[in-house]
């Protein structure tokens, strides 16, 4: 029998979750992700240690959400590359139409030394939408508000 120290994270089953509830409602699901060298995503993306990645059925091709790993062939620059994310590693995962979805407190495991003041106790937070970065060149959708969903922590 596991004991509260031994059990398996929540974490891949909110992230699989929200993924779910992402799909059902019409919704492309977007997971941002702390990089550091555990995680295989294309460097030239990444911006400020993270990177944000589409995890729709649509962009993704072989994705599979395990306990331990995300892993999927997407495309960046009209290139295949395969993908691999530890899911220690996510720190949201939300609907990109309209920023509904879920953060993930920073844990010792992925805490980023840059960043003051953030504890192992840091409470969830909420999405905001922010306004399109200059020289962004998705043709996907946009939300109403013409604004980018992005992680926004609330205490």
């Amino acid at each position: 029998m596991m004991d509260a120290d031994n059990a398996l994270s929540t974490r891949p089953y909110l992230i699989r979750a929200l993924y779910e509830w992402c799909t059902d409602n019409g919704y492309t699901p977007f997971i941002a992700v702390q990089v550091d060298d555990s995680v295989r995503v294309p460097q030239e993306y990444v911006k400020d240690g993270e990177i944000v990645l589409n995890v729709s059925f649509d962009a993704t091709s072989a994705l599979q959400m395990g306990n331990e790993f995300i892993e999927f062939k997407g495309r960046f620059g009209g290139v295949a590359r395969d993908i691999l994310v530890p899911v220690h590693r996510v720190l949201a995962i939300y609907a990109r139409e309209n920023g509904q979805g879920m953060a993930f407190p920073v844990t010792a495991v992925n805490a980023v030394s840059s960043t003051p003041n953030v504890s192992t106790e840091t409470k969830l937070g909420t999405l905001a939408p922010v306004a399109r970065t200059e020289g962004e060149t998705s043709d996907a959708p946009r939300p109403p508000n013409g604004g980018r969903p992005a992680l926004t922590r609330v205490k």
